[in-house]
């Protein structure tokens, strides 16, 4: 971006340029861009307008009949956000879902709740708070699932915590949903808010949340510095000493955050991947691929001629990477190589789904919903079966 209203750029950071951008709602703004390949600036007028913060931030059918949704944080809309998002993608016809709560560090207990609430039968414990001072509080399940019964995979890691969590363990307990990832960061203290002089406040931790199996989400944390408290959540994770049983008999364990079903954590980029992304291989390369091709096709793939150029590119950028390497790396830049073109001219969202759809983890859960499937049948069975005793 070269000028803003005619005002030129240089010498500025992503924050001022970004501060010169903002105005009323409904106002234009001129900006002038600069593209590698292109002889003349481009000229863009932009209407202003509020940038949405979703929580609910994507939604779509990733095979025929198994939507992907993803829950990047619990506020105020969550639910209604998640209503809008299984209309949009066929509630009624799903035969499965991958529910992401990745990353997700967690907010609002009553949107959690009412997430929860969706996804289970009416009048099944959702969670419950307990302290020794503080009087034990239930959350039932008021509405119900209203008859979808479709398999759920819930993927978790060590940054899903507090409302994710909640929700998780909930869906776990209840053999709703086969929980895959990482275990999750362990975040389960209720805190009360005690008001004290000159507008301040006291936050006191009051009680402990715990799962329907009556599992503790908090991670322990006595003896633990703060940094590995945060940074290091590996040296307080549960042993396996508080177990519990699901609706289906299952044993599972508390004690620090949820442990998932199947344990798998996403693979970590070799030397060679390392080099490219810490060179902005990819994002360089989308600049001078569409300096001399201006555009893509929507369902651009990379072909060997797409290759060729990236490695004529990479030798004349001076970045060190074999035909050894590139054999041995071709999923991964190849993916790479689509994404950035994708997301240069067709947006981050479209962008985002390719890589969602080649991410191992979201893999792992469309070859487990079979699972997931079972698991449910397994409870109503082992439900049954208790019942007729």
């Amino acid at each position: 971006m070269a000028k803003v209203d005619g005002k030129p750029t240089d010498g500025l950071n992503t924050a001022q340029v970004a501060e010169m951008l903002k105005g009323p709602k409904g106002t234009q703004v001129h900006v002038t861009i600069v593209r590698e390949g292109y002889e003349q600036p481009i000229e863009v007028d932009i209407t202003r307008d509020e940038i949405s913060q979703k929580s609910v931030d994507d939604a779509f059918l990733i095979r025929p009949n198994v939507a992907y949704i993803h829950i990047n944080k619990f506020n105020e809309n969550t639910n209604d956000e998640l209503v809008d998002a299984l209309r949009k993608v066929g509630e009624k016809n799903l035969q499965g879902l991958v529910l992401d709560l990745r990353g997700n560090p967690g907010g609002l207990l009553q949107e959690a709740v009412e997430v929860s609430d969706h996804f289970l039968e009416k009048s099944q414990l959702i969670v419950y708070h307990s302290g020794r001072h503080s009087q034990e509080k239930r959350y039932y399940a008021t509405h119900g699932d209203d008859g979808n019964e479709y398999p759920i995979v819930v993927l978790i890691n060590r940054m899903t915590a507090s409302a994710a969590e909640i929700v998780t363990g909930a869906l776990q307990d209840h053999d709703r949903a086969l929980v895959i990832g990482e275990p999750s960061f362990g975040k389960g203290l209720v805190q009360t808010v005690y008001q004290l002089s000159e507008h301040t406040g006291l936050a006191l931790t009051t009680a402990h949340y715990y799962t329907p199996s009556g599992r503790l989400i908090q991670r322990q944390y006595e003896n633990v510095s703060l940094y590995d408290y945060y940074y290091h959540p590996e040296l307080t994770k549960p042993t396996h000493a508080e177990v519990r049983l699901t609706d289906g008999g299952r044993e599972v364990y508390g004690g620090g955050g949820i442990t998932p079903d199947i344990v798998y954590a996403d693979p970590k980029m070799n030397p060679a991947q390392e080099l490219l992304v810490q060179h902005s291989a990819f994002f360089n390369f989308s600049k001078y691929y569409l300096g001399i091709h201006k555009s893509i096709p929507q369902d651009f793939e990379v072909t060997d001629a797409v290759l060729d150029e990236f490695k004529q590119f990479l030798a004349k950028e001076k970045i060190s990477f074999s035909n050894l390497d590139m054999t041995a790396n071709l999923d991964f830049v190849k993916n790479r190589i689509r994404v950035q073109l994708v997301d240069s001219i067709y947006g981050e969202i479209e962008a985002d789904r390719i890589s969602i759809a080649n991410d191992p983890l979201v893999q792992k859960s469309l070859d487990s919903m079979p699972q997931a499937k079972e698991l449910m049948a397994k409870a109503k069975r082992y439900i049954a079966s208790k019942t007729q005793r």
